[in-house]
């Protein structure tokens, strides 16, 4: 772990990386792609000291209210978090100044923040949104070694959900030969249904492999799902996108089950929702 001072925290979507790197070691973390520009090792967590007062800065600065989003390149709940406290300095940040939230994690760790949470969505908006890839268990530990389990995610998500905060899924990424049964999707569906999710997030049945990240995959399939690689090779070469050969049927067991249940599936309405500050809070503010 190692300290910078950022020039600035927020993109022009309003997101924010506080840490660059992770230490949730997951086998197909696009994030390790070399596209990114690391220069540092990806488990040597760079550290954005200076986030807080760049936010504040920012926020003090913006003529209209909006979502500010955490998450999405690394997790803010990684376990540098436990000590830090990066990740709730902003939260308190944004608390203060009455803007929305929507954080995207994998870990439970999330909930150390809960009342914080609450808060944000009692003045503005909070969504929370939780990757789950694996229903069992044990595979679950090999693909996202150094996380809570799914499980432990969806207990999670059924928290965020008892105390009014809307919660939306990434299902992402499906692994050819993998993850990619219908045992797999229903599991991880019934886990939504039972968390009354928002929202799914799903851009298809399979995986993007890109260089830097397409090193570290196979090496992780040479380590536990051996012959897995050569089968890859012969399947996808190096393509970037590797598609499930289950993924009609996959998608539309997807789709299905989301409109039976009143979850939404349209990726587009998803993020819409994401991005959504709240109308009547605007109008509020202008009186």
């Amino acid at each position: 772990m190692h300290f910078v001072n950022a020039k600035g925290i927020l993109s022009a979507q309003n997101g924010m990386n506080l840490y660059r790197g992770c230490t949730h070691g997951c086998i197909y973390c696009d994030s390790r792609s070399k596209c990114y520009g690391f220069e540092h090792a990806f488990e040597d967590i760079e550290v954005k000291q200076n986030a807080p007062e760049l936010l504040e800065k920012a926020l003090r600065s913006k003529r209209k209210k909006c979502m500010i989003g955490t998450g999405a390149m690394c997790d803010p709940y990684m376990h540098c978090e436990e000590k830090l406290n990066l990740t709730r300095r902003c939260l308190e940040i944004i608390d203060r100044y009455e803007y929305g939230v929507t954080i995207q994690t994998k870990s439970n760790r999330i909930l150390r923040d809960l009342e914080l949470l609450k808060r944000i969505n009692e003045k503005a908006k909070c969504v929370v949104q939780m990757t789950l890839t694996t229903y069992d268990e044990k595979l679950c530990k090999i693909l996202e070694p150094n996380v809570c389990t799914t499980k432990e995610r969806v207990e999670a998500l059924k928290v965020f959900h008892e105390n009014g905060i809307p919660t939306v899924v990434w299902l992402s990424p499906i692994l050819p030969y993998i993850n990619d049964t219908r045992e797999n999707i229903e599991g991880i569906l019934d886990y939504c249904i039972q968390a009354k999710v928002y929202g799914i997030i799903c851009f298809g049945m399979g995986l993007t492999l890109r260089e830097g990240d397409r090193e570290y995959f196979y090496a992780a399939l040479d380590r536990h799902f051996p012959g897995m690689r050569e089968r890859y090779h012969q399947r996808y070469g190096y393509a970037y996108e590797l598609p499930s050969d289950r993924s009609r049927e996959l998608m539309k067991l997807f789709r299905d089950k989301c409109r039976t249940n009143g979850i939404i599936c349209d990726m587009d309405a998803c993020f819409q929702y994401l991005h959504e500050f709240p109308e009547k809070y605007e109008q509020l503010t202008l009186f």
